[in-house]
């Protein structure tokens, strides 16, 4: 267990962290624009969101529970891949959304303009993508739900990545789909725009501000560009 718990915060550095946290509190803002977009989010969060809805249980304690779930099969089949962003991300990245949702929405109101809520698609993805660029190049872990094409391609080598994202995606979206949640723009968005945002990210400055510090060696984790 010590040498688990060793393991977990040994990376661990001022510039990382700092990276990692930052990037989930931007992922929960950018999420937060596309909700009040009502154009649809991210597969996962949209997932969740039509889950609470469906259930009467709050967003963040149905987005908590589903990530404690998977951080459990993660334990089982990728203990690799988690570090201490992991646990952040599973337990604050839900109320990282709620609070800047809550924010936003007391000085916005609903959005009732369509050409608004189309426009608000872009800040939002541009938000996510900045996050996601930041929290993985921090290479403390990889999100639970992020972990299960990884674990599935690990498994089955022969299974593609890309193919395990996105049935992965697409289940979440017919879940969202059936318990009432908005499946949209912002839905196609996400899945298909987000990839392209946090290489473009990376490339222009987060690769060089999240560098490793001199000295020290550790290599991206598989699936985590």
């Amino acid at each position: 267990m010590k040498k688990g718990i060793s393991a977990l915060v040994s990376s661990v550095t001022p510039r990382r962290f700092f990276g990692m946290l930052l990037g989930n509190m931007l992922i929960g803002t950018g999420s937060a624009i596309l909700r009040l977009s009502m154009l649809g989010t991210d597969p996962f969060t949209g997932m969740n969101l039509g889950i609470a809805g469906f259930t009467g249980v709050s967003f963040i304690i149905c987005q908590t529970l589903l990530n404690l779930a998977l951080f459990g099969v993660q334990i089982r089949f990728g203990r690799d891949l988690i570090g201490i962003g992991t646990i952040v991300n599973a337990l604050l990245l839900s109320v990282f959304v709620s609070t800047a949702y809550s924010v936003l929405h007391y000085f916005t109101g609903d959005l009732t303009s369509f050409p608004v809520r189309l426009i608000t698609l872009v800040p939002g993805l541009l938000v996510i993508g900045l996050g996601l660029g930041l929290y993985q190049d921090a290479h403390l872990g990889v999100a639970p739900y992020d972990a299960i094409p990884l674990m599935i391609c690990g498994r089955f080598p022969k299974v593609p990545f890309f193919v395990c994202r996105v049935a992965l995606d697409g289940a979440a979206t017919l879940v969202c789909f059936l318990t009432g949640g908005i499946v949209g723009i912002g839905t196609l968005a996400s899945a298909f725009g987000l990839g392209p945002i946090v290489n473009t990210f990376d490339r222009l400055f987060i690769r060089r501000l999240m560098a490793p510090d001199p000295g020290q060696k550790y290599g991206r984790k598989n699936g985590a560009s």
